[in-house]
């Protein structure tokens, strides 16, 4: 569709002149489209801010003409001295009703201009930005089901664990470090991962940066083996604008796949407004439980971590950059010597040159189901 009849659907959509069956077609439209729904977001906080605009500027101009009025008829000088006996006091219990409405008016205006940015300005305590983290309801179902599943085997979780979160996560190092998101993981003392065959391992907490929300954990079973190798690497360039890139994790009990494309190179700070440069913004259709989940380009390479979707928009997810993954490593292994061994994937992706669902197939055994315990 042309921009300039795009932005004329968008005007009349929201000023409600659309017949109903072209506004079920533009909804059906914003809803699968997630540039035209932010668009609709944008233009309606844009008209809004232009009648506020208007309003404010109408209450000068009245001012304005009041001003002058007084100034005519002598009751006020325009900078001059004036006495401060009798004729002030008159003035004032002669226009303090008046005076009164003004205050009343103006105040109103405030508040009333207040309301509005605090209803269509992002911010966080609207909870623009939702962290992806599984929902405490599905991730006890989903714990349940494996326990049944699993019921002839020993769970490994000691039986006065506590479930306290869950999200996604995914091998960094072959010997079993693990990064995920640093909500997902919250006040937790411990975790446990389950891969695609709904094997489970105990897992300890090796570092949080809530402040970049990843995690970083490490297996601690002897029932894992260590892998020689890992078939993706984290990505040397800035992906382009328009790329496509897809993710796997786990929303619900089984891993899922999904494929979107870079639609902003940064993401949005916690505020809800600022640009954020650790993150990166893309779309694609994610739920909770994909918070920790990676973010590939089509060559098989590490573009990010998922954290965060726009609640005001279909279809807007942010990922935390593998640059950040990078640099919390680096800061990690200075301060901490057990870690100087873990290496992060660089160089050729061994999945460069397959077909997507040959790459789904490679990529499902170090993706996991992240499950966080507190004791």
């Amino acid at each position: 569709m042309d921009d300039i009849l795009l932005l004329e659907a968008v005007e009349r959509y929201l000023a409600g002149d659309m017949q109903p069956e072209e506004k079920a077609w533009f909804e059906q439209l914003r809803e699968n489209t997630p540039e035209v729904d932010q668009l609709v977001v944008e233009h309606k906080l844009f008209l809004h801010q232009m009648n506020n605009y208007a309003g404010t500027k109408a209450l000068k101009n009245a001012l304005h003409d009041s001003h002058n009025r007084l100034l005519e008829r002598g009751e006020i000088n325009d900078g001059k001295p004036v006495s401060t006996g009798g004729k002030v006091i008159q003035l004032f219990h002669r226009y303090k009703r008046v005076t009164a409405i003004a205050a009343s008016i103006a105040g109103l205006v405030a508040i009333t201009i207040s309301g509005m940015v605090a209803y269509f300005a992002p911010n966080a305590s609207r909870q623009q930005l939702q962290m992806l983290g599984t929902e405490m309801a599905k991730l006890k179902k989903n714990q349940q089901y494996q326990n049944d599943k699993l019921r002839a085997v020993e769970s490994k979780i000691p039986a006065e664990a506590t479930l306290t979160g869950g999200g996604s996560g995914f091998l960094i190092d072959p010997k079993g470090y693990i990064i995920t998101n640093a909500h997902v993981i919250g006040n937790s003392n411990f975790a446990a991962v389950v891969n695609h065959k709904g094997e489970e391992y105990k897992a300890r907490i090796v570092s949080i940066d809530a402040d970049k929300d990843l995690a970083i954990l490490k297996i601690d079973d002897a029932d894992f083996t260590s892998l020689t190798t890992l078939p993706y690497t984290l990505q040397k360039k800035s992906t382009d604008l328009g790329e496509t890139v897809f993710t796997l994790g786990y929303p619900r009990n089984e891993i899922v796949y999904n494929q979107g494309y870079l639609s902003a190179k940064t993401g949005l700070s916690r505020n809800g407004v600022d640009a954020d440069s650790n993150t990166c913004q893309i779309a694609i259709d994610v739920n909770r439980g994909n918070s920790g989940g990676p973010v590939f380009n089509s060559n098989g390479e590490l573009v990010g971590i998922i954290s965060t979707k726009q609640l005001e928009a279909t279809g807007v997810v942010f990922a935390v950059k593998t640059k950040t993954l990078y640099q919390m490593v680096e800061r990690l292994k200075d301060s901490d010597t057990s870690v100087a061994h873990l290496k992060l994937p660089y160089g050729k992706s061994s999945i460069r040159n397959a077909q997507r669902t040959q790459q789904i197939q490679k990529l499902e055994p170090y993706v996991f189901m992240v499950k966080a315990y507190t004791r």
